[in-house]
């Protein structure tokens, strides 16, 4: 196949299709992004980079000189120069001392930026921007989301990577760092067809008023801020499922955010994932499930856990734990349905992707005779077809079984962004915004996966990546 899109070979390509990345240095984040939307070979298109940034700026210029690029700074625009490709880097401007009134006046210059400038980006050519969300005194600030949602407007917005920065700790330190050290966001804005011409920088959307002096417990010092889990293969009766998450990736939660003898709820309970990770940590497991045909294997799985048919082999036998869950709609829970919980852990549905028939994962299960959603229920949330009524349906759950969860406790939300068909949905920040009426909104933790097999989308004509990572969205009630 002739590579119409780059100039870079399969073996290149292919890392990069990637939705994260271990972050080594700066050289080689330039000199990756340079190297795969820089076209080198066609006369009609200049090699011209232009960089926008405080710093970085001789890094950029030795990589570009280095691939044969012409790289240009904010400086040097001119109205007789056309580029291939934009870099915008945030980084140093971003850090947890900043303001949103500060980051407000960063995005207006940006906006101001690219105003002047994307009508000499060439038609169908991207620009990148390396951004942050920051912990700050106030709260957590997602300024990544923000600038992402703002700029999408006159922008398409084809991906969001996760740069994932791996160091050494110091001594005495857990081998891990926060959210605004160790994580930032490449987004990949594309100039298209869905592109307009006037694009102004609104308000920050995530500001809610639900923000407080964080106090160490709301810093996730227990907790890393990415990782790699790989979850065991699943049983005969978890793979009916369509959608399960791990008990490996639930356990880390449920130990961070609660103690033994403590109330977990799952309010879409699928097979017991988390029922069963919370009886096997000596916590209550209690939820609901709309489905009969789900609910039943979540019961049998947590009798398993309870009354173990060989308990010889088991240390020791669970004791006083209970479990419920109730085959009903979430939506209609009732305080007298359950004890007061502890803490909540949840995978909503991913909109009604799961409803795409032609779906390579859902032509995957039809052949093994799967079943190939939740349920045809008119009230499962797959189900429905208008993503804003779909999270309005979700937001109205959410806020219903609020009512169930102490006052000072934590809930976990393991969530993505959705592309279909050439779009992308901003679920998972979308849900974050909608929930910052009610809740606390803590740093996002990520789930990154690397035993999928890469698929080489649009390989050759254009780019769209395989999302392997997960949001996991904590949030804390600190309200009645």
């Amino acid at each position: 196949m002739k590579n119409r899109f780059n100039n870079i070979t399969s073996k290149e390509w292919l890392p990069f299709q990637k939705s994260w990345f271990i972050y080594q240095d700066y050289e080689s984040l330039i000199r990756a992004n340079i190297r795969f939307f820089v076209k080198f070979d066609n006369p009609e298109l200049d090699p011209n980079v232009l960089f926008y940034g405080k710093e970085g700026h001789e890094t950029v210029k030795k990589i570009a000189a280095g691939e044969g690029a012409n790289v240009f700074f904010e400086k040097d625009i001119s109205e007789e120069i056309q580029y291939q490709f934009i870099i915008i880097d945030l980084l140093s401007l971003i850090n947890q001392n900043t303001t949103i009134d500060e980051y407000q006046d960063i995005k207006q210059n940006v906006f101001r930026f690219l105003g002047n400038v994307k009508g000499k980006l060439y038609e169908r050519r991207f620009v990148s921007i390396f951004v942050k969300n920051v912990q700050t005194k106030i709260g957590f600030l997602p300024f990544a989301w923000d600038l992402a949602k703002n700029l999408s407007a006159c922008l398409s917005l084809k991906d969001e990577k996760i740069a994932c920065l791996q160091k050494k700790a110091a001594a005495g330190e857990d081998d891990y760092f926060r959210t605004d050290d160790s994580v930032f966001y490449a987004l990949y804005f594309r100039k298209d067809e869905h592109s307009e011409d006037d694009c102004q920088a609104g308000d920050f959307i995530y500001s809610s008023g639900k923000t407080a002096e964080a106090p160490p417990a709301l810093r996730f010092n227990a907790f890393p801020s990415w990782q790699i889990v790989k979850p065991r293969p699943r049983k005969k009766n978890e793979i009916l499922h369509p959608a399960k998450y791990p008990e490996e990736l639930i356990k880390q939660f449920i130990n961070t955010f609660s103690k033994e003898g403590e109330n977990i709820f799952d309010p879409m309970s699928g097979t017991g994932s988390t029922q069963v990770a919370a009886l096997e940590l000596n916590r209550n497991g209690y939820g609901t499930e709309l489905s009969p045909f789900f609910a039943k294997i979540a019961r049998q799985r947590c009798e398993e856990v309870l009354h173990p048919l060989e308990p010889q082999l088991f240390e020791k036998a669970p004791v006083n734990l209970r479990y419920k869950i109730l085959l009903k709609n979430a939506k209609e829970t009732a305080l007298q349905d359950f004890p007061t919980i502890d803490y909540m852990i949840t995978s909503p549905p991913y909109w009604d992707m799961l409803n795409m028939k032609g779906a390579e994962y859902q032509a995957r299960r039809k052949e093994k005779g799967l079943q190939l959603n939740y349920s045809e229920d008119p009230n499962d949330l797959g189900n429905i077809g208008n993503y804003q009524a779909f999270l309005d349906e979700l937001e109205d759950v959410y806020v219903k079984i609020l009512q169930l969860l102490k006052k000072g406790g934590y809930f976990t939300i393991i969530v993505k962004n959705i592309k279909k068909k050439g779009h992308n949905y901003p679920f998972a920040w979308d849900l974050s915004a909608r929930l910052q009426k009610h809740l606390l909104l803590l740093p996002e933790v990520f789930w990154l996966q690397d035993d999928i097999s890469i698929a080489p989308y649009g390989y050759g004509n254009t780019w769209v990546s395989n999302t392997f990572h997960q949001y996991c969205l904590t949030f804390r009630k600190v309200d009645d």
